[in-house]
């Protein structure tokens, strides 16, 4: 036997000690987190649908758990720039990322060089909020129903005008997808942001808007606009009369503008985990509940599994969306 065997046996003991901490169960990593600040970037201005989801959220984490939140506003770039920042982010739980439909649905098949990739720069953790988006025609509008509004559009393919937040935007590929499913042609005007193309409907500037719930209530309130139907498969429970597009017999359309949160890919998965079940547990408060509920959302809290197929099959079809209605990024 080699003289210096033992040595090497104790040596070789001593070294596996010591380096047992860096291999314990990861359990002790979620035990621990968070100890300090978690950032959560968003890639939209203060004040949007994103930003007060957001916020909404991590206001009632903090109150329920005395977690610290930093919300990181990260706007302009097509969702690229935050995006982006959030994927390069250290994969230990302190960065997270507040994105919605755009980002990881649309952007994918509408631009050519999309600078960040779902299965390979996150791990989605949960969708927060999924919202239907709104029909609606000028109060002055000779059509009040779905099928109306599609007989009046194919006798005169391109003559009626509908408005959006943006180029490119959900409510953009929501017309768009309601126009291919129902055979018909109509004109997109993009605006410059949600409350703008409301506006631009309220006043007959454009026939139609495809747009969120609570930009429409005022102008529905005041007269000025009617609910067509919804751009989802189903009913929404903020009002159970409005009809959905395919029950209204344009089929497939299914749209809605959902918000989740993700982490960057490497995070621990028991940190993961252990944001899951809190992120749930959050959202099933009354007070949340609530909140969501007056703003015509639904709430999210499926498995990350679940969340991240549903990102992926809505990729597909608004891709197939894109290509089929020819839409250019500006």
């Amino acid at each position: 036997m080699h003289p210096f065997q033992p040595d090497r046996r104790r040596a070789l003991r001593m070294a596996t000690l010591l380096a047992a901490p860096a291999f314990m169960p990861g359990t002790l990593l979620a035990q621990d987190y968070p100890s300090r600040p978690i950032r959560v970037i968003v890639p939209f201005a203060p004040g949007g649908v994103v930003d007060i989801t957001a916020r909404l959220l991590t206001q009632k984490l903090t109150e329920r758990l005395g977690w610290n939140f930093v919300v990181d506003n990260r706007p302009g770039g097509n969702g690229f720039i935050a995006v982006s920042a959030a994927a390069k982010a250290a994969p230990d739980g302190y960065t997270l990322l507040a994105a919605h439909t755009g980002e990881f649905a649309v952007n994918p098949g509408l631009f050519p060089n999309v600078p960040y990739e779902l299965d390979r720069d996150f791990a989605p953790i949960t969708m927060i909020s999924d919202t239907p988006m709104l029909l609606v025609a000028n109060a002055q509008q000779p059509f009040n129903t779905v099928a109306e509004l599609v007989a009046a559009a194919r006798k005169a393919p391109g003559s009626i005008t509908f408005s959006s937040p943006g180029n490119g935007s959900i409510n953009h590929l929501a017309g768009e997808w309601f126009a291919v499913e129902a055979g018909a042609k109509l004109l997109h005007v993009p605006y410059r942001g949600g409350a703008p193309a409301m506006a631009a409907v309220a006043s007959g500037e454009v026939a139609l808007g495809v747009v969120a719930i609570p930009a429409v209530l005022p102008h529905l309130q005041a007269g000025r606009v009617k609910v067509l139907g919804l751009t989802t498969a189903r009913r929404s429970g903020f009002n159970k009369d409005w009809v959905p597009a395919a029950e209204a017999g344009v089929k497939n359309v299914d749209a809605s503008n959902w918000v989740g949160l993700f982490a960057p890919k490497g995070v621990p998965a028991d940190v993961l985990a252990r944001l899951h079940a809190e992120v749930v547990k959050t959202l099933e408060q009354p007070d949340v509940k609530k909140r969501f509920a007056e703003a015509g959302a639904e709430l999210g809290g499926m498995s990350s599994a679940d969340f991240a197929q549903r990102i992926r099959s809505d990729a597909a079809r608004y891709k197939d969306i894109v290509q089929k209605a020819g839409i250019r990024p500006e």
